[in-house]
């Protein structure tokens, strides 16, 4: 690499719950540029998510992003003409950013009315340990399980 990696920027809590980790969550939801709309529709699926389960409706969404945290992630890596793919640890930021882009993904693929009952949907099922997002974490470290032979061609 020739030049210096890019600098982190630092992102402002958001204004009702006070927390980096929402405004990250938001910053993927939106569209467009339109981030009043994204945190509108963040902030139903979790008053949404509190009526669902009675508990704070922030801690589940907190629960259901830890629950689909990937830990170990596969990279192919070619050797000597053989592709191979290689489990590898994933850096904190980047297994936060991976769940998070998991729930929006599959939230978008569920059959509810509007997004915000997509996104509460997929919440609640990630706090359960269920649902497409949770699966997509399982899968991931299935793969990985069955690959740990070549573990060894680390780079």
């Amino acid at each position: 690499m020739r030049k210096s990696r890019a600098k982190k920027r630092v992102l402002l809590p958001d204004p009702k719950f006070n927390d980096t980790l929402v405004t990250r969550f938001v910053n993927n939801l939106m569209y467009d540029g339109k981030k009043t709309t994204a945190s509108n529709v963040f902030y139903e699926a979790i008053e949404t998510v509190a009526k669902r389960t009675n508990e704070d409706g922030l801690e589940v969404f907190k629960k259901a992003l830890a629950n689909i945290t990937p830990q170990v992630e596969v990279k192919s890596r070619r050797v000597g003409g053989a592709t191979f793919q290689i489990p590898t640890e994933i850096r904190p930021d980047r297994k936060v950013a991976m769940g998070m882009k998991w729930m929006i993904m599959y939230s978008r693929r569920r059959n509810e009315k509007s997004m915000s009952q997509k996104l509460a949907g997929e919440i609640v099922a990630a706090a359960k340990e269920e649902g497409a997002a949770f699966k997509k974490k399982e899968d991931t470290h299935k793969m990985a399980e069955a690959n740990k032979a070549f573990s060894h061609f680390r780079f």
